[in-house]
């Protein structure tokens, strides 16, 4: 403007008179200082902090680029928008460039690799369209990265540990087949990301949710069905294996008991989770899908394979057990005046199902032995250990006379220690599997005939007639 007053010389001008650069400015201030191996450290932790927090790596890598290097950025190198897939070339060329970023950073390159492809699989989960399968293109997307990171691995620049504990950051954003994928692909086993989790029980719940997410998945009729189905039966292997497993004592890299303990506790709320919903009678709901889902992995095609026999049956035992005890509320009354309502053909047939492929496994042998271990040991639900007896007898022939075995030593027991309680529960055997009909089992007034006891016990007759008219 024409009125302004006329500017002092600066003081900053050099003497031909140009303004002087900050870096001219502060050239003369800066003392030079001994080389100190601890504050290096220092000043590389700190580093390694402020990658850790920051919040965009993208933004942070754009301050430290020199222009000339711009054309080398790693968001453009590691592009998660584009599907195409890397040649060797190209992923060679990545990994020198994560070197050359990880010496300007002053961070191990390990952590900045880890960091970097965290952020990338939580871009690829982004805008989900089904809550725990990927689409088409992001399992594209995903497989490029997954490539790039074996490479790292395999060149000893990436750490597994800080990509654990940088994805868990985003756990809400994480798809479940995002982290099978890593598992499947030797990028971190399932194992190592559970074990890294800093909340075990968090993390349970979180692994629980998606299992039954999951399994609505592969009772429904779409594209990924299959997907669906294969992640089911391999992460249920793996918690069998873990869960079950008759030596404990694996070498793992956090806490020796987490991986045991998470494993029991994730099948055991899915079990808990199908029998409350069949007993709720939730049909035609997503958790009824959820339960159809469940159950299947109790078939032999989804069990059998890496699984031991010896782990599997374990799993199958705590299974039945789960069964057996699962909400006691029934007294001995209410199951005398409701058994009519369990009989084979009234119980659900999930439920029968999930028996019968329980009895493949164990034998009728084994399963009425665990049977009576449980009445003998533990509060039970009546309706489900009847119903479990009514399944023995109609679906295993050999289990007929199994149970008759069974109730004559329980009456046995009973008149010779006047036990009050095998008697009821021999009463309660016979009128349930009479149930099922003549062809399967003896009426119960037949039976009542052979069993009479002798007429000079009479304790024991009057018993007997007593439980008899209930």
């Amino acid at each position: 403007m024409s009125g302004s007053l006329p500017r002092e010389p600066s003081s900053s001008a050099g003497p031909s008179g140009r303004r002087r650069t900050w870096a001219e400015l502060l050239a003369g201030r800066v003392k030079k200082q001994k080389y100190n191996p601890e504050k290096g450290q220092k000043l590389k932790d700190s580093a390694v902090h402020l990658l850790r927090c920051h919040q965009n790596l993208n933004d942070l890598l754009l301050e430290v680029e020199d222009p000339q290097y711009k054309s080398l950025c790693l968001s453009k190198l590691i592009d998660c928008d584009s599907a195409g897939e890397h040649t060797d070339c190209s992923i060679s060329f990545i990994g020198s460039a994560l070197q050359d970023q990880a010496l300007r950073l002053g961070v191990p390159v390990g952590i900045l690799s880890a960091r970097m492809f965290a952020g990338c699989v939580e871009q690829v989960c982004a805008e989900p369209s089904n809550p725990v399968l990927l689409n088409a293109e992001q399992r594209k997307k995903l497989s490029s990265l997954l490539d790039i990171a074996q490479y790292l691995l395999t060149h000893n620049m990436f750490s597994r540990l800080s990509f654990c504990q940088e994805l868990w950051k985003a756990q809400n954003s994480l798809l479940l087949e995002a982290v099978w994928r890593l598992h499947a692909q030797n990028v971190v086993n399932l194992q190592e990301l559970l074990e890294s989790h800093p909340d075990t029980q968090a993390m349970a719940t979180w692994l629980f949710g998606n299992l039954c997410l999951l399994c609505e998945q592969t009772d429904a009729s779409c594209p990924s069905t299959d997907v669906a189905e294969a992640m089911l039966s391999g992460l249920v292997q793996l918690l069998v294996l873990r869960g079950f497993q008759e030596n404990l004592a694996l070498k793992r890299t956090v806490t020796p008991e987490k991986m045991p303990q998470v494993a029991i506790d994730v099948l055991q709320r899915m079990s808990v989770f199908a029998l409350d919903t069949l007993a709720a009678g939730r049909l035609d709901t997503s958790d009824h899908k959820a339960v159809r889902g469940w159950f299947g992995v109790y078939s032999g095609r989804s069990c059998c394979g890496m699984i031991g026999v010896d782990s599997l049956k374990r799993f199958f035992s705590h299974t039945l057990t789960q069964i057996l005890t699962h909400n006691p509320v029934l007294k001995v009354s209410d199951a005398i005046q409701m058994q009519k309502e369990w009989s084979f053909a009234k119980t659900h047939p999930l439920l029968t199902t999930l028996y019968c492929r329980l009895f493949v496994m164990l034998s009728p042998e084994e399963s009425i032995s665990h049977l009576k271990e449980v009445l003998e040991m533990q509060e039970v639900n009546w309706q489900r250990v009847l119903s479990c007896v009514s399944t023995l007898v109609t679906c295993f022939p050999e289990a007929q006379q199994l149970v008759k075995d069974w109730v004559a030593c329980l009456m046995t027991r009973a008149f010779e220690s006047y036990h009050l309680d095998n008697m009821v529960t021999a009463f309660l055997v016979v009128r349930q599997a009479a149930l099922e009909g003549p062809s399967i089992f003896p009426s119960y007034a037949d039976w009542f005939k052979v069993c009479a006891p002798c007429p000079q016990d009479p304790y024991s007759l009057f018993c007997f007639q007593q439980h008899s008219l209930s």
